[in-house]
C-alpha cells in the first residue's frame, strides 16, 4: 500500500492524500500569499473547514461546486455553504465523529472567534474547531486550526495520539512559539508541523523561535517545518 502524504500549501491549507488514494484538503485558502503555483486548481475528494474566517474557507465554494467534492464543517458553515448552492457539505460538531471514504474525522475544541463577512455584514460562523484525521493506515493526524493554548489538549493527545500535529505559531492571531511548544509537551505527537506564521506581517513568530522553545522544555518530538508546496510521507 502507497504511503499517506502530508502536503503544505501556505499558511494553514494542507493536503493529506491516503494511502488509498483519497485526497483531502485542509483549510483550502489555495491563494494565500505562499501558496504554490497552481494550488488554486487542486481538486479534492474531502474537504476540512476548521472556522469560517475567510483565511480558512478559502476557496471553499469554488472547490465544493463539484458534487464528488464532500465538505465536513460545523453545522452553522454547513448551512451558510449549502445557502450558496453547495451540492455535498456535512455538518457536525465538536465531540463528533465522522467516517466517510475511508477518513475518521472527529472535531476537536479550538479557542478562536468565527465568523462570515459579506460586505459590512458578519455572520456567525459556529465555534472555531480542530479536527484529528483518522487513516486507514492506523495513523492520525491532527490539525488545531486557528487556535490558543488550552489545557484539553492534553486529553486530545491522550484519546487520540495523534502521531503528526500542524499548529499555529504565528502569535497576534493565534498561538506564539512560546504557546505552541507547551501544546506539544500535552500532546507528546512523533512529529509537529508549523503553521498560520509568516503569512502578514502581525504573525511574528517563526519556526527558529519555535524550536528554540520546544529545545527549553526538551521535547523528544521531530519539527518539521515545509516550504509552500513541500511534502512528507507518513510511514
Amino acid at each position: 500500500m502507497p504511503a499517506a502524504t502530508v502536503t503544505f500549501y501556505g499558511h494553514s491549507a494542507f493536503g493529506i492524500r491516503t494511502g488509498q488514494g483519497v485526497s483531502v484538503l485542509i483549510d483550502p485558502w489555495m491563494e494565500n500569499p505562499q501558496a504554490p503555483e497552481g494550488a488554486k486548481n487542486i481538486k479534492a475528494d474531502l474537504v476540512l473547514v476548521t472556522h469560517a474566517h475567510g483565511d480558512h474557507l478559502g476557496n471553499c465554494i469554488t472547490i465544493g461546486r463539484s458534487p464528488s467534492t464532500e465538505i465536513v464543517a460545523i453545522h452553522e458553515i454547513q448551512q451558510y455553504l449549502l445557502s450558496r448552492g453547495l451540492p455535498n457539505v456535512t455538518g457536525m460538531n465538536i465531540g463528533g465523529t465522522y467516517v466517510t471514504k475511508g477518513v475518521s474525522i472527529t472535531m476537536v475544541p479550538a479557542i478562536h472567534s468565527s465568523s462570515i463577512q459579506e460586505g459590512n455584514l458578519f455572520l456567525y460562523g459556529g465555534e472555531a474547531a480542530g479536527f484529528i484525521v483518522g487513516l486507514a493506515e492506523g495513523l492520525s493526524v491532527y490539525h488545531a486550526g486557528d487556535t490558543a493554548l488550552f489545557g484539553d489538549m492534553a486529553l486530545i493527545g491522550e484519546l487520540y495520539r495523534p502521531r503528526v500535529v500542524m499548529l499555529p505559531i504565528g502569535s497576534h492571531y493565534v498561538m506564539g512559539p512560546r504557546e505552541a511548544a507547551h501544546a506539544v509537551r500535552l500532546l507528546m505527537p512523533e512529529m509537529v508541523i508549523p503553521m498560520h506564521y509568516g503569512t502578514f506581517p502581525a504573525l511574528t513568530g517563526t519556526v527558529d523561535a519555535f524550536m528554540r522553545e520546544v529545545n527549553t522544555l526538551k521535547l523528544d518530538v521531530e519539527v518539521v517545518p515545509l516550504s509552500p508546496g513541500e511534502f512528507i510521507e507518513l510511514i
